[in-house]
């Protein structure tokens, strides 16, 4: 997306992005091209994916939902992303969850500034509610929330915001790498969730091949740009030491303007796509 902005609590999630998606998807000044490659914007967009179930360890499960993902701005401005996640999940033995989780961000255009705020409703009841920021100094990146509660703790320097992460993701794509780990803070959770992030970019998909069957295949504004295939894995950076699954994992096509299509939101123990059926490009204000 990006829709990284991350799926934050299970079974539900926010995109990267996150595709965002996240996800999401799912901070992008500049996508990190080389001298070869000319720097492009990220495009300011508002898509809708709809989500069912991929597959599921039980064949008596079903899920059903959408994700609504409005990004705008530029590097000079910053950063702006309006997300709303609502998904219910049927567990097959007379149990239907519906959560919906709704969250607004701003990102500085250099990664120094993210301000996030989240609410996450369970079966229409407010359970919890996210509010604060984080700065990046010279020598570490401070968070201070106000909601759940009043906290302040520092953050490594190496550590990235959502945007900043999808940029250093299409950088790594642009220069044929295949593999980027990248610590990440996206104020999921409580807001105290740290992730170590394991990114895997598959073959570049030229313009005009496999011309995608959702609604980005009838954009002008994509038919020209390169695409990846794209899986962001997120572990627990507060687990016991040794190996470990990934507490989840989203996978998408991701345009080098930072769009996404073809979510997969992987839980483990089953896994939700998100179709994109809307796709609005806006007009990207120039970075002045």
């Amino acid at each position: 997306m990006s829709i990284l902005g991350t799926p934050s609590r299970y079974p539900t999630g926010a995109l990267p992005t996150v595709f965002t998606v996240l996800l999401l998807l799912s901070a992008i000044g500049s996508s990190g091209a080389t001298a070869a490659e000319p720097e492009m914007e990220f495009a300011a967009h508002r898509a809708i994916y709809e989500l069912k179930l991929a597959h599921s360890h039980s064949s008596a499960m079903s899920a059903r939902g959408r994700i609504l993902y409005d990004f705008s701005g530029n590097a000079c401005e910053g950063y702006a992303l309006l997300f709303r996640q609502v998904s219910e999940l049927d567990n097959g033995e007379g149990r239907t969850t519906l959560s919906d989780l709704r969250s607004t961000s701003w990102e500085d255009g250099a990664a120094k500034r993210y301000v996030f705020k989240s609410q996450n409703y369970l079966n229409e009841t407010l359970l919890d509610t996210v509010d604060g920021e984080a700065d990046r100094g010279t020598q570490s990146a401070t968070v201070t929330l106000t909601k759940p509660a009043d906290k302040k703790f520092d953050l490594e320097p190496a550590i990235a915001f959502p945007t900043d992460h999808m940029r250093r993701i299409i950088a790594a794509a642009r220069e044929d790498k295949s593999i980027l780990e990248v610590p990440l803070y996206d104020g999921s959770d409580k807001g105290d969730k740290i992730f170590n992030t394991l990114t895997v970019i598959g073959r570049v998909i030229p313009p005009n091949e496999r011309a995608p069957a959702d609604a980005a295949g009838g954009k002008e504004a994509l038919a020209g740009l390169k695409r990846w295939p794209v899986t962001v894995s997120y572990f627990d950076r507060g687990a016991k030491s040794g190996e470990q699954p990934p507490v989840y994992a989203i996978k998408f096509e991701l345009y080098e303007n930072g769009i996404s299509r073809a979510l997969v939101l992987d839980y483990n123990d089953f896994a939700i796509s998100g179709e994109l059926t809307s796709i609005d490009i806006k007009e990207t204000k120039p970075c002045r």
